[in-house]
Parts: structure tokens; sequence; C-alpha cells
């Protein structure tokens, strides 16, 4: 039975450590939408080493996307 639980833990863990890859952080969007307005904000994600620009919309809302 420990062993079971183990496993079960083990790819569970396994399972959301893969899922996290393809997932965006909080923010990121692909691309920009229409409405958001360019910043002059750019800053280099720690994370995955990407250079992001922010984006603004027009309720104030921050959007995260990479400079291609």
């Amino acid at each position: 039975m420990y062993a079971l639980v183990t496993t079960l833990v083990l790819a569970a863990l396994l399972v959301f450590a893969i899922v996290s890859l393809f997932v965006r952080r909080h923010g990121e969007s692909g691309s920009p939408q229409p409405g958001w307005e360019r910043t002059d904000e750019v800053f280099k994600d720690p994370g995955t080493d990407r250079t992001m620009r922010v984006w603004v919309d027009r309720a104030g809302g921050r959007h995260y996307v990479a400079e291609r």
C-alpha cells in the first residue's frame, strides 16, 4: 500500500511539472490584444530568460508579452 501511495504522489508531481512548462504565468499573453497600449517597460523574466514587454489595457490591467 505504501508503494502505491508513493507512486501516485510521484506521478502527480511529474504531471504537475510537465503541465507547468506549457501554462502561461500570471498576466502573460501570447500576443497583444486590440485596445492594449504598448509601454516602454521591458524586463528579463528570470524563470524563462525571455525579454517581456508590458502592455496595459483601458481598465489599467497589466499584460506581459514576450518580445520577438
